[in-house]
């Protein structure tokens, strides 16, 4: 049977880790200017209803980066805009591909996709979990940090996916997180359940972003209104107004702390320009972990 990536909560935490630890090490090869072949041979197909810029090319870029071969696949390319049965695609991608990756919005669509595929299926974001992220996320804090022991982590802002996936890895690996969300804005529930079940340390959700800044090593961030909220867009400016990432956030923080964001940024939104463009700020060595530790989920599923 093949093994899925649907949410962090399919891996145990030395399972995660591997990732983490593989990646940093195919990073640290492809620097060096090793050539990486483990997956020529093999074909994966990106099954996109959702675009994305950084995802598809990151994605892209780690399977010709280990040898193989991409086909990509939009909404309007496939039979889901024609309401073929997901279990039909499932087995018939199956037959031409050695993994699909799927960036769609039902978490549902994935983990049909995983029931009938006999090929590895990785989410490569739903509206209720974004894990890949999450762990080129984790990857970056590993690098700038030295590890997650002992580190708070604070959220600012919609209790989305990412929220959602922040929350799975706090209940994993073991550290402080924090959640500032305004009321009607909280991350799922059962997620939130599950995962403090899991950990002896706090996972914690408030209103005010300077409670959570307070003391964090790590702060994120994500935009307002995600792909298929655009209708929601004037009334989430007004929402969130008040957890903008900008100076006066951060200066309740320590100073050495740093700032993630998945992007693309509304800049002078969810963040300001002057914090983007910061030396806190590392979401740009951020996107380009996700090639990396795309490089590693791969080989692990598919090689």
């Amino acid at each position: 049977m093949p093994r899925h990536l649907l949410s962090l909560h399919d891996f145990s935490k030395e399972e995660l880790v591997s990732f983490i630890e593989r990646a940093l090490q195919l990073k640290k090869e492809r620097n060096q200017g090793v050539v990486h072949q483990q997956l020529a041979g093999k074909t994966i197909g990106l099954i996109f209803e959702k675009p994305s810029t950084r995802t598809r090319v990151s994605f892209e870029a780690a399977m010709y980066g280990l040898g193989g071969q991409v086909i990509f696949l939009s909404a309007r390319d496939t039979q889901l805009a024609r309401s073929e049965p997901l279990k039909d695609m499932a087995r018939v991608m199956s037959r031409y591909v050695d993994g699909m990756v799927v960036r769609t919005f039902g978490q549902d669509v994935v983990d049909e996709l995983a029931a009938y595929a006999t090929v590895p299926v990785i989410t490569a974001l739903t509206d209720l979990h974004h894990p890949c992220q999450i762990l080129s996320d984790i990857m970056t804090v590993r690098e700038k940090k030295g590890g997650l022991e002992g580190l708070k982590i604070a959220w600012v802002g919609d209790g989305n996916n990412m929220a959602n996936s922040w929350i799975q890895a706090a209940g994993k690996f073991g550290f402080e997180l924090t959640l500032a969300c305004p009321e009607g804005y909280e991350p799922d529930a059962g997620i939130l359940a599950l995962s403090r079940a899991e950990t002896k340390r706090s996972i914690t959700l408030v209103r005010d972003p300077g409670q959570a800044v307070a003391g964090a090593d790590v702060i994120n961030v994500d935009v307002w209104a995600s792909m298929g909220q655009e209708e929601e867009q004037a009334e989430r400016l007004q929402v969130f107004r008040a957890y903008q990432v900008n100076t006066q956030l951060l200066a309740g923080a320590p100073h050495d702390c740093i700032v993630l964001h998945c992007l693309p940024a509304h800049r002078e939104e969810e963040i300001t320009d002057e914090v983007l463009e910061s030396a806190q700020c590392v979401a740009f060595d951020q996107a380009e972990n996700k090639m990396h530790i795309h490089k590693a989920i791969l080989e692990k599923l598919i090689a």
